[in-house]
């Protein structure tokens, strides 16, 4: 072992400072730090349920629910997160104690005095004041207990940049805040800590986690491992590709990417070293699969729900963005392993059974869509029973799903020697598919439950994670009742105790899962209300408009860096609301003066995405020490490596800004559908081959060159394109009305304007405005815009701008010039350009099979 690695045995203890808290106190202290999170998890079941309002009882509003879950969250902070390494961890000293109830009454001031405090709004007291500041200092310390420095810095240094403004550079100067105005703004309103994440994370977030440690504590973790290791393992590197299986389906257990590497890694990363691979790539893989959990629908992590709020649309709308760069970017991550394999000439684990055609085609298939067909035969399948028959489908699906889960315990009670009780067994062979899958079938019914509340009931994410927890605690309560009942092993009390156990020990680990991101969210909605507070989000604009003089790539790439640099040291969570906050909208402003319409969430994705992969960058990847770990390497090369497999991932977000049908947007037909998915997959699949230097045999420079060449068209085939036919047709502003007329319902008008903002620069930029689809005439088009124009020799200007209209929203003002009117250009469709393309791809595996041959290779 180098001595940089830690030993294995400091991996739990790695997931319990990350994730949990270090301490576990005995006696009073201890149960209290047990009854603590139990209330916590009830209060959040009951503030998600339709209790409060059916029996009139406890009905908290949006601030007071925020109040008591920081209140909790601060509590949990102090008494679970030792202040130092050297701090004691069997026992709470004093100090602690006061804090910990300092932090909590601070934030649970707010729900205690909310009728007080809401009529003197704007006029807060020295008390107010006092506590404001309290609150706000122990908040930091809560932060820099429960997840490092990094985060308590950089809310720090908003702080100070609050009441520094004056005395700052030009560039970013401001007029400053008093103490009162900035403890009033960031503690007493809804626009700094208990603003919208802190909301995210009390109304959504934490029912998912919840669900998620349900999960684990029912054994659905272990299941999905065994079943990626029975489906995979006999293959060429098998454990590896297993591990990306696994590791993707545990993204539904657990939205951390440490305790991902803990619960799949200390399976497969000694299976992995088993089969050939060295332990810097065995861990390696497994931290580019469980930073990419994060990545995969339909649970994806806090930052996810967080998109909902920021960008205003719904979260089925942020699966649907997201599901095709995960499915693409783990397809890749199963091919790197398997060129890995290839290149080293391994081979995967003996089967001792001899599979069906049947069980061939599942090892393949269900690794790939078994989650989304499981969401099409829900939404497709199933779907149709609401419209059918309407208010009782629900209560038939429910009774439908009941009977299911019996039937599917009964199953699984004559497999339970198939499952996997000890991770860290030594297995020689690979098990059963069949079995293995039968053993834990009915793990996929609370899953069926969220997927059908989120996209046939269209309920919100909170109220179908309530329904699907609800379901959960049901298979807590009697899933080792059942088992016992079929096949006799313990008797029903015995059983029934054991499941009542596991109930009340998930509520616990889901409540202490929790309070690392309840004070990430408080601290970055430090951030949040001083950019609304000081303004320095306009500042921003300027600020990287100067740096990459204009242009859109160096802007992204400005924007990567600052995610990665950030997630060295920040959750996801908390970096993806200071990176959104202060570039998504730089981002949209500055492409649309450019002629480049970037969709909201597509900037979003883009944060979201080098957030996640800041956890395996060196030298402050925490999923890279705890792989490294387990797999005994040396920590930054294990992070190194692992992020070299992770560039597939990174060049998705940069395709999905300039193609935005990789984000399922402005597709048209199935067909459309289809061909963007295999072109995107044969996309990530090349881009595989050409970075790991691999392909049939080894790739030479010049076929690198061309693989990547072949990536770029594949996943941009408009850039090509545009070249030959312009995507547009420019017509003088002066005719607006004429384009108005050509276009087709759906159509957005499409104008390039220009005037001055009211900082008195002149900007231009390009806008794209839909019109009612009820206006006929051009005339009509236009009004319903919001537009009021007037034409001034060869010019037209607005007039007017009527208020929340379209034109509104774009920031088009009075006085304003419109420029240019653009019409869509008839051309032949862009993918055209894929026929020459994908045959120098088959060129090229030609060549390259027939120098495999010669190499012995196939």
């Amino acid at each position: 072992m180098t001595k940089t690695s830690p030993s294995s045995t400091d991996v739990q203890d790695m997931v319990a400072q990350a994730d949990t808290g270090a301490r576990s106190p005995r006696g009073l202290a201890g149960r209290i730090l047990w009854v603590v999170p139990l209330c916590w998890s009830l209060f959040q079941l009951w503030y998600a349920s339709p209790l409060p309002f059916i029996f009139n009882v406890a009905v908290l509003n949006d601030t007071e629910a925020r109040s008591i879950h920081l209140a909790f969250a601060v509590f949990l902070a102090f008494t679970a997160y030792p202040a130092l390494k050297r701090s004691p961890r069997d026992r709470i000293p004093l100090l602690d104690w006061i804090l910990a109830f300092a932090g909590s009454f601070s934030a649970a001031y707010l729900y205690v005095f909310y009728t007080e405090l809401a009529g003197r709004s704007g006029a807060p007291t020295p008390t107010d004041i006092y506590v404001a500041v309290t609150g706000m200092v122990l908040l930091l310390e809560a932060t820099r207990r429960a997840l490092g420095p990094p985060l308590m810095v950089v809310a720090a240094v908003f702080l100070l940049y609050t009441f520094g403004g004056p005395h700052m550079p030009d560039v970013i100067a401001h007029k400053g805040a008093s103490l009162n105005k900035a403890m009033s703004h960031l503690w007493l309103t809804t626009e700094g800590v208990f603003g919208i994440a802190v909301g995210v994370s009390t109304s959504f977030v934490f029912l998912f986690v919840l669900f998620g440690a349900m999960l684990e504590r029912a054994g659905a973790g272990a299941y999905f491992i065994k079943v990626a290791f029975s489906l995979l393992g006999h293959m060429r590197g098998g454990p590896a590709k297993a591990a990306v299986v696994a590791s993707g389906l545990s993204g539904l257990v657990s939205g951390s990417s440490i305790a991902n590497v803990v619960t799949t890694g200390t399976f497969t990363i000694p299976l992995m070293k088993k089969v050939g691979f060295p332990g810097t790539k065995a861990g390696a893989v497994e931290v580019a699969a469980s930073t990419n959990g994060q990545l995969t629908p339909p649970i994806m992590g806090a930052a996810a729900f967080l998109m909902v709020e920021y960008v205003g649309i719904s979260y089925v709308e942020v699966i649907k963005a997201a599901l095709l760069p995960a499915l693409i970017s783990y397809i890749a991550l199963i091919y790197i392993v398997h060129l890995e394999a290839c290149k080293a000439g391994m081979q995967g684990l003996a089967r001792h059974y001899k599979p069906t055609l049947a069980q061939s085609l599942l090892s393949f298939a269900s690794t790939i869509v078994g989650l989304l067909v499981l969401s099409a035969v829900i939404y497709y399948g199933v779907g149709w029973t609401k419209d059918v028959f309407g208010a009782a489908a629900t209560p038939m699906i429910a009774a439908v799903i009941f009977i299911a889960y019996v039937i599917l315990v009964k199953i699984s009670a004559n497999y339970q020697d198939h499952t996997l009780e000890d991770p860290n067994a030594d297995i020689t062979s690979v098990p059963d598919p069949g079995p293995t899958i039968k053993s834990g079938l009915y793990f996929l019914l609370p899953i069926v439950v969220l997927v059908w509340c989120l996209t046939v009931e269209r309920f919100s994410p909170g109220l179908s994670a309530f329904w699907a927890t609800v379901f959960m605690i049901f298979i807590l309560l009697t899933q080792r009742p059942l088992m016992a009942f079929f096949n006799q092993e313990m008797s029903l009390g015995q059983a029934t105790k054991v499941g009542v156990i596991d109930l009340l020990e998930s509520l616990v680990s889901g409540a202490r899962n929790m309070i690392g991101i309840g004070v990430a969210t408080a601290a970055a909605g430090i951030v949040v209300g001083v950019v609304t507070l000081t303004g320095i989000g306009l500042v921003m604009t300027e600020f990287v408009e100067f740096i990459s003089g204009g242009n859109i790539l160096l802007m992204l790439l400005f924007t990567a860096l600052i995610s990665l640099i950030l997630g060295m040291g920040l959750p996801t969570t908390a970096n993806y609301i200071v990176v959104s906050t202060l570039m998504a909208p730089v981002i949209v402003t500055l492409g649309a003066q450019h002629g480049l319409i970037i969709p909201l969430i597509a900037v979003h994705l883009f944060v979201f995405y080098f957030g996640i992969l800041a956890d395996d960058t060196p030298p402050v990847g925490l999923a890279a020490f705890a792989a490294a770990a387990i797999a005994k390497s040396d920590p930054i090369r294990t992070g190194i490596q692992g992020f070299t497999y992770d560039i597939r991932t990174a060049i998705l977000p940069f395709m999905f800004i300039f193609n935005t049908q990789l984000l399922m947007m402005n597709i048209d037909s199935w067909w459309h559908l289809m061909l963007t998915v295999i072109s995107a997959i044969i996309a990530m699949l090349t881009f595989s081959a050409a970075t790991q230097g691999w392909w049939f045999t080894k790739t030479k420079w010049w076929e690198v060159m061309a693989l990547l060449l072949i990536t770029f068209t594949l996943f941009r085939p408009g850039f090509w394109w545009d070249k030959i036919y312009p995507p547009v047709h420019d017509m003088p502003g002066v005719l607006i009305s004429d384009a108005a007329d050509k276009l087709t319902i759906g159509e957005p008008l499409a104008l390039q304007v220009r005037g001055e903002n009211l900082a008195g620069k002149m900007i231009s930029k390009h806008v794209r405005l839909p019109f009612d689809e009820t206006a006929i005439t051009p005339e009509e088009r236009i009004a319903s815009t919001g537009l009021m124009l007037r034409q001034d020799g060869e010019k037209m200007l607005v007039d007017m701008v009527e208020f929340d209209s379209p034109a509104e929203q774009a920031g088009i003002d009075f006085d304003w010039e419109i420029t240019t009117v653009s019409l869509p250009a008839a051309r032949p469709m862009k993918e055209w350009v894929f026929v020459p393309t994908l045959m120098i791809l088959a060129a090229l595996g030609w060549n390259q099979r027939r120098r495999a041959r010669l190499a012995g290779h196939l």
